[in-house]
Parts: C-alpha cells; sequence; structure tokens
C-alpha cells in the first residue's frame, strides 16, 4: 500500500511523508522510555526537594497526570536560581544564564530554561516559571533520568550555593 503513494510533483520515492517515516517510527519507539525517564526525574525532583523543606505538587508519592513538576519557592530569587541551575545543567546551552523577560500573552516577566536539543521541546528538559508570588518553577521532561538528575543536582547547588 505504502508504495502506490505519491506526492504530485515528486513521484513515487518521496510519497506524502515526504521521507518523515523513519523520524516518525523512531519516535513512537523511544516514546515510551522518554516519558518514563520524564516521569522519574519529576518523582527525584518532587522528592529531593520536599526533603529539603520547598513545597511541591505533585509530591512524590501522588498519584501523577503528567510530567510537570510544581517546585513552590515563595521567592523571586530562589525561583532564579533554581531555573538558572537547570540551564547550567543542561546538556545544551549550559553557558546560557537565564533572565526573567517580558513575554508576549504573559502578565509577569517569565524566566525560562531549555536544555533541548530541537528548539522548543520541552520534554528534554525545560524548567520555566512566572515571577509572581507563591513563584512557582515549572520543570518538565528529561530525555534520560541520569540527564536530568545532573540538571537538578546542579539548580539544588545553585539555591543553596550562598545559604551559609
Amino acid at each position: 500500500m505504502w508504495g502506490n503513494l505519491t506526492l504530485p510533483g515528486e513521484g513515487k520515492d518521496v510519497g506524502p511523508t515526504l521521507g518523515i517515516n523513519k523520524s516518525f517510527l523512531q519516535g513512537l519507539y523511544l516514546a515510551p522510555k522518554v516519558v518514563a525517564n520524564s516521569l522519574k526525574v519529576a518523582v527525584f525532583t518532587s522528592k529531593i526537594l520536599s526533603e529539603l523543606n520547598y513545597n511541591v505538587e505533585p509530591k512524590f508519592d501522588e498519584e501523577r497526570v503528567d510530567i510537570v513538576q510544581n517546585i513552590i519557592f515563595n521567592n523571586r530569587e530562589d525561583l532564579i536560581k533554581y531555573v538558572g541551575g537547570i540551564q547550567k545543567g543542561s546538556a545544551i546551552d549550559s553557558f546560557v544564564v537565564p533572565l526573567p523577560s517580558a513575554m508576549p500573552g504573559y502578565d509577569d516577566d517569565i524566566i525560562m530554561a531549555s536544555g533541548s536539543f530541537v528548539q522548543g521541546s520541552s520534554i528534554e528538559i525545560s524548567c520555566d516559571g512566572p515571577l509572581r508570588d507563591p513563584f512557582v518553577a515549572y520543570q518538565q521532561g528529561s530525555l534520560t533520568y541520569e540527564y536530568g538528575k545532573i540538571a537538578v543536582l546542579i539548580a539544588i547547588q545553585e539555591l543553596v550555593k550562598n545559604e551559609k
């Protein structure tokens, strides 16, 4: 069946998928593991930050409905440090320092970190939050558990760096 499909002007060698079948099927093959890793990083984040007396939603032992982990900092500085730490611990653009800024569609300044190979791919690892009370970071993703764990641990180091 697939061999009979064509795209006008391209012929049977390309077909209507424009040669993306491999990428599409690879995504289907990898998706369960990536989602599992994202959930594992979220649970790790929830557990370690709750042990450090930060409020988190959901708690590490609660049922989850998605891959987003909320971390409630209750102050601007900790939110900025944590999001900056996620960026610092990312495989891509770790040298970038996220700065709060205005964004279309938001009433408050937003800070965003993304260590993504593909621009805009939050499942790879990302963390963002609006700079308003209660200063919640929304963390999601990680292609691998190890990569996510490193980013979270570096973010925690940034949080506690000058607390002494």
